[in-house]
């Protein structure tokens, strides 16, 4: 079956010596991953390996066969171009980090448009913004809303979801609770209550979602940031 979608990339291995395998996380047909044959020779071919960096938006054509796992990519174009998103150090490190995580969480093959309306316009917003380190961390609180897991701000003290709960944690968490990505500059924290922060968000995610893997990426996180 011949489908057009778009996708975000979330992340992608080499696969025999000149192709890739691609994980996408599309608008009508869910996660979903894609091979692309001889993307990685020399000669160029009509797709540009480029388009397939962490949290790209493409615009797919493509060959869904029932009953396979893995599909084919016809043709792609950018449906976004980012300006900074892959070209700010700060900013591609997160984007790393951030795919990594959506790539361990997300699993459903079926349309959530919610979902992928946050994803959309929130990268777009992060991309079109002035960096904020605190971004990643109200991404995953927005994001666990979107999996069923959002925490009620009335017991956000309790050991369920901060399990090393200390005034500066809950207080922080219960601004961030409380507001939008236009409104984010308003949130002033330490490099290392930042740290602690994503520490207990990823520990909630791992204790609710089984499949949750602590992201490799965390550590070259840390480095970028300290």
């Amino acid at each position: 079956m011949l489908v057009n979608t778009t996708g975000i990339v979330l992340g992608k291995i080499k696969y025999q010596e000149h192709s890739l395998i691609v994980n996408c996380y599309t608008k009508e047909y869910g996660l979903q991953s894609y091979i692309l044959h001889h993307i990685l020779r020399k000669k160029k071919g009509k797709i540009n390996p480029a388009y397939f960096l962490a949290l790209s938006q493409l615009e797919l054509k493509a060959t869904h066969k029932k009953n396979q796992s893995i599909h084919k990519i016809n043709d792609v174009r950018l449906l976004h171009t980012y300006t900074s998103l892959h070209t700010n150090v700060y900013k591609s490190s997160v984007a790393l980090f951030l795919a990594e995580v959506l790539q361990s969480v997300l699993k459903e093959e079926e349309e959530n448009s919610n979902l992928y309306n946050f994803l959309e316009t929130s990268l777009l917003w992060y991309d079109l913004n002035e960096f904020n380190a605190n971004f990643h961390i109200l991404f995953l609180l927005k994001l666990s809303q979107h999996l069923g897991l959002y925490p009620n701000i009335k017991n956000i003290d309790q050991h369920f979801f901060l399990h090393d709960a200390n005034y500066a944690k809950i207080n922080t968490l219960k601004e961030l609770l409380g507001i939008n990505f236009d409104t984010l500059s308003s949130i002033k924290m330490t490099a290392q209550l930042r740290q602690d922060i994503l520490q207990e968000i990823l520990h909630y995610f791992s204790v609710n979602l089984g499949s949750f893997k602590q992201p490799k990426s965390l550590a070259i996180l840390h480095n970028v940031f300290n």
